[in-house]
Parts: structure tokens; C-alpha cells; sequence
């Protein structure tokens, strides 16, 4: 299988970059990426053949991605969609809904639309993922094994859960930022170092969440062991509870599905 890159920022050099690390051979992609400094990074890092403009590619793989900005979409679908014939057209962009990209692209290629996150880049990525009911088996293996090369996949059955995907693991790593700079803030203020309260915010954030995916158990079970009757995790629990820290979650998490899809009202406007 041959994949193209249309697009060749961060998160195309990330999934490149998996692929390369399962074995597929670097002579197998090729990315379209304007800006000259950013072909030679991925020449120079991947061995991958890049293009300037589509008109210089040949001919496109099996597998188009569109890893380009949204607000960039519907120019580089323009331009690239008259010369797709059969391949599948994989849109990476946020919050671009696959009826404004096919109209973009033209013709009738298969569609399909996923949200990963941030993780991607160091292969711990989350994403979730639609194609059009038409796809065959052996083409939704083949946009499996590109996205899975830079962490798990969930596919979802309709396209408008993709805005509820953005809103808990797209923007999902931004929440538990945020938490670590809180502990790392609360602990240099009960008189530990800054560079202390960081790492243990880090590493305990990193163990919590590595023991939650090794467990079968749900992270309600995992808490309640933690959580000693009289002990301290019990108070900073209730002090949590207190606070309506699980309703602000929530309300976040609404607010931004919500977004989502103001963004793809937005986008898709031509």
C-alpha cells in the first residue's frame, strides 16, 4: 500500500514516522508539503520523497491524508481532488465534516474523518475515527494501520461522534495539563520545590494513568483503593467533592463538544 501525506506538519510527521516504525518502507510515502524547509526535515528524517505541489506527484497511493490546517482544507481538496481516482481521502483536519470535504474534493473517493490528539507524537495517541458505510473491509483495514501506528484507534459508527472524541481525547490531554499544573502549584505551596512538585505531578500522572490501562478495573474500583476510610486521600476527595470538581469536568467536556461543532458550522462555510 502506497500512502500519500498532503500536508507535512507535526502530526504527519508523527504517523510517518509510526509507519516507518512497523516496517513499512519509507519508499512506500510521499508527502505533498509546500514549504521547503519542512521537506527537507522529512527528507532528511524519514527518507521519504516530498513533493512542493500536487501537480508534481505522479500518482497518488491507495491512502490520500489530509494532514493539513482546517482553515487550509478546502484550498489543498480543491486542488488535490481531480486527481484521487480510487484512493481512500483520510481527513486529519479538526473539525471539518466529511459533506464539506467531499464537496471540496469533487468526484467520489471514499471519505473518511479522524481526531487524534497530541500523544501521537511519542506514539501514545488516541484517536477516533469514521468512514462512509460504503467502505469495504480491506479498506477500513488499511486506514486502521495507518492510524494505529501512533496509538489506539476507536471507530465510531457516526460521524457526529467525532465532536464528542475532540471533546474528551482531542482536547482531553489540555484537561489533564491542567491538573498537573495544579498539583505541581499546590505542592510548591505547602513547601516543596518547584522542580519537586513538577516531577511528582508528572511521574504520578504518568503511573496513574499507566496502571488504569493495565487494569481491567475501572478507574471508580482504582480510586476506592487508593482511598483509605480517615486517611488523607479521603479528605483531599471530599474537599474535591466539595468543589464540584466532577460537575466542572463535565461542563468542560460539554463545552467543548459543543465548540466542536460551532467549528464545523464554521469551517464548512464557503
Amino acid at each position: 500500500m502506497r500512502i500519500t501525506f498532503v500536508g507535512g506538519g507535526n502530526m504527519a510527521g508523527a504517523l510517518i514516522g509510526g509507519l516507518l516504525a512497523r516496517g513499512v518502507p519509507a519508499t512506500a510515502i510521499e508527502v505533498v508539503e509546500p514549504l521547503a524547509e519542512a521537506r527537507a526535515r522529512l527528507a532528511e528524517s524519514f527518507g521519504v520523497e516530498c513533493h512542493e505541489r500536487p501537480a508534481d506527484v505522479p500518482a497518488f497511493g491507495e491512502v490520500v491524508v489530509f494532514a493539513v490546517k482546517p482553515q487550509h482544507m478546502r484550498a489543498a481538496a480543491r486542488e488535490v481532488g481531480p486527481r484521487l481516482g480510487a484512493s481512500i481521502a483520510l481527513s486529519v483536519a479538526a473539525g471539518i465534516r466529511l459533506a464539506d470535504f467531499g464537496r471540496w474534493l469533487g468526484g467520489s473517493p471514499l471519505l473518511a474523518r479522524c481526531m487524534p490528539n497530541t500523544p501521537a507524537l511519542i506514539g501514545l495517541g488516541a484517536t477516533g475515527v469514521y468512514v462512509e458505510p460504503r467502505a469495504s473491509a480491506v479498506q477500513r483495514a488499511a486506514i486502521q494501520s495507518i492510524l494505529e501506528a501512533v496509538g489506539i484507534v476507536v471507530w465510531v459508527e457516526d460521524e457526529a461522534l467525532l465532536d464528542p472524541v475532540t471533546a474528551l481525547s482531542g482536547s482531553g490531554p489540555a484537561y489533564f495539563f491542567r491538573f498537573m499544573e495544579a498539583l505541581e502549584e499546590a505542592g510548591a505551596a505547602i513547601g516543596l520545590s518547584r522542580e519537586t512538585a513538577r516531577a511528582l505531578a508528572i511521574q504520578t500522572a504518568r503511573g496513574a494513568g499507566e496502571l488504569a490501562a493495565r487494569s481491567s478495573d475501572p478507574p471508580a474500583v482504582l480510586r476506592e483503593r487508593v482511598t483509605s476510610k480517615g486517611g488523607t486521600t479521603e479528605r483531599a476527595l471530599a474537599s474535591l467533592a466539595a468543589a464540584d470538581v466532577h460537575g466542572a469536568i463535565a461542563r468542560a467536556v460539554r463545552a467543548a463538544n459543543e465548540r466542536a461543532r460551532e467549528l464545523g458550522d464554521e469551517l464548512g462555510r464557503d
